[in-house]
């Protein structure tokens, strides 16, 4: 019996929590985006200071279109490597943010049976997480008006188009945060500020 009461304890800590991440939009729920659980309330709206970007993690480019998405392109079969840079410049009077959120969704896919919610066809080993603030990235800053000491984080994603796979155009889905949710009631407790960008997936034959 005690066993019994641990598993059950475990499987709702784990439901509960799942609500508060990116897994429940789209893979471990149907939510549309960060804000079916959270608020719009914190310090970071001002978009000038923010820092959204996605890098080609060989040559360090940004990978920003003049519209304001971003293009992922890889052949058929082949890895591409990008790292997600979110955070806030250096030159920010504004409280960093201490914990960034972060997925890569195809809106079109929350609702179906697919087990995947990524882009057609394309294999991917990192599609969201959440990370505290305080990377660093040589080379990133150069050139850009972002600072030095910019406050970020970066990780790695690796992408790759496989047999079937076809153009597509993801959300993605951001949040920077402070504090924590009230376990239960997520839109309490946590300061946070939502944003999306575009990010257009291209299979090179």
């Amino acid at each position: 019996m005690k066993t019994i009461i641990a598993v059950l304890s475990l499987l709702v800590l784990v439901a509960n929590t799942t609500i508060a991440y990116p897994p429940a939009v789209g893979i471990l729920g149907n939510a549309k985006s960060c804000m079916s659980c959270h608020v719009n309330n914190g310090l970071w709206a001002n978009e000038e200071k923010n820092i959204i970007d996605v890098l080609d993690k060989e040559t360090m480019k940004s990978l920003r279109q003049p519209d304001g998405s971003f293009l992922i392109e890889s052949k058929r079969g082949q890895q591409k490597t990008v790292l997600t840079v979110i955070g806030r410049i250096k030159d920010d009077d504004t409280p960093a943010p201490y914990r960034n959120a972060w997925t890569y969704i195809d809106s079109t896919r929350i609702e179906t049976n697919s087990i995947s919610k990524f882009a057609p066809g394309w294999a991917v080993n990192l599609q969201m997480s959440c990370r505290v603030v305080g990377d660093k990235l040589p080379g990133f800053v150069q050139g850009t008006p972002y600072g030095e000491d910019a406050k970020i984080t970066v990780l790695p994603m690796t992408v790759q188009p496989l047999d079937d796979a076809r153009d597509a155009e993801l959300q993605l889905q951001v949040m920077l945060t402070k504090g924590e949710s009230v376990k239960g009631d997520p839109k309490n407790g946590m300061l946070g500020n939502y944003f999306e960008r575009i990010v257009k997936m291209k299979v090179i034959d």
